[in-house]
């Protein structure tokens, strides 16, 4: 059976974060294109989208602590929160000496960990891609789904996340809606997670959602929340798959309230997974739009 380094086609790089691997991509030259992944992926799930830039921009893809390359410690030795996150990203675009003219693209929770790096540092921004994410509280019109419940509030929910993979395994099938991932594709997304110390993370991000003052990383996301109004000249791209069971159209339209400007595609036949749902159509799009010189409004 391959192992996750094996399905990654690009060399790795590892930062060491307080004695612990953080791995990240790093090809190309030119302005800086950041690539932040959520759960339960990890840097695999930008593959195609780096190798559509990398000739021409300097593409760099984390693998968040306990995530695909990078290490996954216990609790004792890593503090699995947002504020953590945001951490270990600033020390890595610092140690590649990246500080401006940067694009994020994010993802899933890479919306609230690169948002958060935005929030702290404004000014090294110049476009956002947003794909199934949010950058905000929970839309007061959604209610947190089922299963990001039982996995965030009670120990079966987590001993079926890191006991029996219930949700990098499953979200590899569900997270697809127009076909279904090519068998090799989607044991390259559940890779890193092949038994219970290595799906930690996987865990740790759902039971750290923010629904309520006082929860870890509440205040963190109203600070990114409050943030997004000094980011409204810059030039926004949305791709959102609408049959997630997560991110949907009620974050889509939070988006949209922040940036009414934003240049959208939205998939109705497509699921949070969306990068890989509607490569052949976004993947063009997301280079166009990184490729065009915008100006400021």
């Amino acid at each position: 059976m391959k192992t996750a380094a094996q399905y990654s086609p690009y060399q790795a790089h590892f930062l060491d974060r307080n004695g612990l691997k953080y791995h990240y991509i790093n090809e190309g030259q030119g302005n800086p294109v950041v690539m932040v992944h959520g759960n339960p992926s990890w840097s695999y799930y930008y593959r195609d989208l780096v190798a559509a830039l990398k000739d021409n921009y300097q593409t760099i893809v984390p693998d968040h602590i306990g995530m695909g390359l990078s290490d996954k410690p216990n609790d004792d030795v890593y503090d699995y929160t947002l504020d953590s996150r945001i951490d270990d990203l600033e020390a890595l675009l610092k140690h590649l000496g990246v500080n401006k003219n940067i694009t994020l693209v994010v993802h899933d929770w890479g919306g609230m960990i690169g948002m958060g790096y935005a929030a702290r540092y404004p000014e090294q921004i110049k476009k956002i891609v947003a794909l199934n994410t949010a950058a905000f509280h929970m839309p007061t019109s959604k209610k947190l789904p089922t299963r990001l419940y039982l996995g965030r509030n009670t120990k079966l929910g987590e001993v079926l996340i890191r006991g029996v993979n219930a949700f990098s395994s499953l979200a590899s099938y569900i997270g697809v809606k127009r076909k279904p991932m090519p068998a090799e594709v989607r044991k390259a997304f559940v890779a890193p997670y092949n038994n219970w110390q290595n799906r930690i993370a996987t865990v740790r991000f759902v039971q750290d959602i923010p629904l309520q003052p006082g929860d870890k990383a509440y205040a963190t996301v109203s600070n990114i929340e409050a943030s997004l109004s000094q980011f409204k000249q810059l030039p926004v791209f949305l791709g959102f798959g609408l049959q997630d069971f997560v991110f949907d159209k009620h974050f889509l339209d939070r988006w949209q309230s922040f940036f009414p400007d934003a240049e959208v595609h939205a998939y109705p036949d497509c699921g949070h997974y969306v990068l890989q749902d509607a490569a052949q159509e976004l993947i063009p799009l997301i280079s166009n739009f990184i490729r065009q010189e915008h100006s400021s409004s």
